[in-house]
């Protein structure tokens, strides 16, 4: 019995041991680049089993604060970070430096059955101010408008309403979602229902419109052309230390494996090997 309760002691006391000496990397924030976050943690454990990464994904938002306060070593945000927000980090004594890793489109989308293709971004605005509150005013079947929006601290909110509500205010029956699932998911069963999401989000079950007459695709994100593009970020604490984990986490986008699982993700990659 002595032996035995000896031998567990001393397990236990090794594997604490290699769990204090491995690297821990915390990384948190928006769900819109979560699964390049998530999918870069795993291949990047793989080639590193000394650094054990934690992804996680709740918004952007939650991912400034995180970085603000020092709770985490990478902020993912679909946005850039804001003036109120680096006015906070450095009075925390935080310095934050972007990293973009990729670019995306806020595609707008709707139920495969709906016969509307294509709106204008003024179309989509009117849809979410209240003004447009029936498919057949554009066109459609005549089917009440269920309008689906990302939550107020989500990045894919922010840019959004930047460049698409142009920071006017959504009516009141507006419906908000806390990520990117959540909406497409809501729009995939409601035949009425339009809602916006990430390039990665998109499947068959769901339906993009062309915006401005340009369909979202990795072609028009990259170029620019489709009219709600924008980069992803990763933000550190100042620089990272060259030649440290993290560096070689927020440089992951270069290589061509970090390409590969940016493309397998649905996302657009700044390198092509």
């Amino acid at each position: 019995m002595k032996i035995t309760l000896l031998l567990t002691l001393s397990c236990l006391i090794s594997l604490t041991g290699a769990a204090i000496a491995a690297e821990i990397i915390q990384i948190e924030g928006s769900t819109t680049v979560g699964p390049i976050g998530g999918a870069f943690a795993e291949k990047f454990m793989q080639m590193h089993p000394d650094v054990a990464i934690t992804v996680k994904k709740t918004g952007s938002g939650d991912g400034a604060a995180a970085i603000v306060d020092g709770r985490c070593d990478i902020a993912m945000m679909s946005r850039f970070m804001k003036a109120k927000e680096f006015e906070n980090a450095v009075k925390n004594g935080i310095f934050p430096v972007a990293h973009v890793v990729a670019n995306d489109g806020v595609c707008v989308i709707v139920h495969p059955s709906n016969p509307v293709k294509e709106l204008t971004t003024a179309q989509v605005r009117d849809i979410y101010n209240g003004k447009i509150t029936n498919w057949k005013q554009l066109g459609g079947p005549n089917l009440k408008v269920v309008s689906i929006s990302r939550d107020t601290s989500s990045g894919t909110y922010e840019t959004f309403n930047k460049l698409v509500m142009k920071k006017e205010k959504m009516a009141g029956n507006t419906e908000y979602v806390n990520a990117n699932p959540q909406a497409h998911a809501r729009v995939k069963s409601t035949q009425g229902a339009i809602g916006y999401v990430g390039l990665g989000f998109l499947d068959s079950k769901v339906k993009a419109l062309k915006i401005d007459g340009v369909m979202p695709s990795r072609k028009t994100i990259a170029k620019g052309i489709y009219p709600v593009s924008r980069p992803l970020f990763l933000f550190t604490n100042g620089y990272p230390k060259l030649g440290s984990s993290v560096h070689e986490f927020c440089t992951f986008y270069l290589t061509e494996t970090g390409q590969e699982i940016i493309e397998s993700k649905g996302f657009v990659p700044l390198t092509e090997y």
